[in-house]
């Protein structure tokens, strides 16, 4: 393939600024470009995604979720961690693939020789198919991905109790009282939040339906060029503009965030390129993340 487009990197680095986004009552802040750097926050829920740079304003995150160790994707741990001990803060909880557990252990332990100062944190080695409460309100639950080396994708689900059906018709002072016996009045209802699909084919998409109907899907899609070909492309872990055209009856968020672009793109091919692919951008819900 062809050498880093020198323009495009310049513009990826341009500011060191989150982009910002409001969906609903949601705000999405952060930057992905593929190689360079991935980071993301969702500030009412207080959870990161990734840490391939680390904005000071996202220090305040008491936990990140990591999809995968590739460089663009963690560079900035060892800052986030250091700076949350600094500020005395406290120990932030990070998520990760387990194989991945051991090495990130020996990085922070690397660093913190280096620092002459401890880099205290709670890390997590998670696999598909593990939930984790995060509040009474909120579980982020890990699904499968396919990339290169180990990774996980997260679907943060805002839960609710919602009175059973055949309990309807009761008077408030009767459903109290099946309460106190012991009876489950009501039962979990369960709407998907946020998805966040890392490095990976669109296979994960497939395999996790749910992706398709969370409210917010911020996911990668590096690259859009007929030049780069698609089942190369696979091969590796990545996602082209051919796997989302080819499913775009299937997305039914309320937004799509098309991110991790390949440096080898300026802006304006990327922009022109999709829309050509996808004219009416999912009626507007398809977000280029530029």
């Amino acid at each position: 393939m062809e050498e880093f487009d020198e323009l495009s990197v310049v513009q990826t680095l341009r500011d060191h600024i989150p982009r910002q986004r409001v969906i609903g009552n949601l705000t999405v802040e952060g930057f992905s470009r593929a190689a360079v750097q991935t980071y993301w926050r969702i500030p009412e829920l207080k959870i990161g995604f990734d840490v391939g740079a680390q904005p000071w304003i996202f220090m305040g995150l008491p936990r990140l979720c990591l999809s995968h160790t590739h460089m663009d994707h963690i560079l900035s741990l060892p800052a986030y961690v250091a700076r949350r001990r600094m500020m005395k803060m406290e120990p932030p909880v990070i998520y990760l693939p387990a194989e991945a557990v051991g090495n990130v252990k020996n990085l922070l332990t690397a660093y913190s020789r280096l620092d002459y100062g401890g880099l205290p944190c709670e890390l997590v080695g998670v696999v598909a198919g593990n939930e984790f409460e995060i509040s009474r309100e909120l579980v982020i639950s890990v699904v499968p991905t396919f990339h290169s080396i180990p990774s996980v994708g997260y679907i943060v689900w805002e839960r609710r109790k919602k009175l059973k059906d055949e309990y309807l018709t009761l008077t408030s002072d009767e459903i109290r009282e099946l309460a106190l016996s012991g009876v489950e009045v009501s039962r979990e209802l369960r709407m998907p939040k946020v998805a966040y699909l890392g490095d990976s084919t669109a296979r994960a998409l497939d395999e996790t339906p749910t992706m398709y109907d969370a409210e917010i899907l911020i996911m990668e899609m590096s690259f859009v060029a007929k030049r780069h070909q698609s089942d190369k492309i696979r091969k590796y872990g990545h996602i082209h503009l051919d796997d989302i055209v080819k499913r775009q009856r299937k997305f039914k968020n309320k937004a799509v965030i098309l991110s991790h672009f390949s440096a080898r793109y300026a802006d304006k091919e990327i922009g022109e390129t999709v829309s050509r692919r996808i004219p009416d951008m999912l009626d507007g819900r398809l977000i280029l993340w530029l």
